[in-house]
């Protein structure tokens, strides 16, 4: 693992550094979008559950009822913060959260604390390594994959770790985000929440 965390120093550091004008552009543009603020942080779980705040760009509006209740996650999604999800551009930020050791490159997606208490002790493995701004289920189906099917790839990538591997779903990834597919659970604009075993 201590080539991975090596390589994954190395490929942060110098993406921060060449992507900085376009990382500038798009949270001008998403402050024009979409006012303040421009990133959005998050307490998520990381390795071995220890929860970090993890940083995005934000794509979603603030659009509420007339109860003030937030309108639901697909109603917020402007065409700007689609284009962003789409293009994976929102996770950029998290190039940061991979320097500071929050995060890998490769790894199981960091998702929300509520969820800890709802998965298997099969489920729980996913947390055996860092997180992961890409990971072995998004390049094999994304949000479009059942919860299930998404934590069987998150444990078969814990279980199957090389080196190589990682340098595969890096480039599958690239080819995923060009291509544009799968993208969004059937019929949702996001994934929806998970509910534990059947959900």
């Amino acid at each position: 693992m201590i080539r991975k965390r090596a390589f994954d120093i190395c490929v942060a550091a110098v993406a921060l550094l060449a992507l900085a004008i376009p990382l500038l552009l798009i949270a001008i543009a998403v402050r024009v979008a979409m006012g303040r603020p421009v990133l959005f942080r998050q307490a998520r779980p990381g390795l071995h559950g220890k929860v970090f705040s993890m940083i995005k760009f934000r794509t979603m509006t603030e659009a509420r009822k007339s109860d003030r209740e937030p309108l639901s996650d697909g109603e917020r999604l402007n065409r700007f913060g689609r284009f962003l999800r789409a293009t994976s551009l929102d996770e950029l930020p998290e190039l940061w959260n991979v320097l500071k050791g929050d995060m890998s490159l490769i790894g199981p997606r960091p998702l929300l604390q509520e969820y800890l208490p709802l998965y298997t002790i099969h489920q729980a493995r996913r947390h055996s390594v860092r997180p992961g701004i890409t990971g072995w289920a998004q390049v094999n189906g994304r949000n479009a994959l059942t919860w299930e099917q998404k934590f069987d790839l998150d444990v078969w990538y814990v279980d199957n770790w090389s080196f190589s591997l990682d340098v595969r779903i890096l480039l599958l990834t690239l080819r995923k985000v060009i291509v544009g597919d799968g993208i969004n659970a059937d019929g949702n604009e996001t994934m929806p929440r998970f509910r534990g075993i059947g959900s």
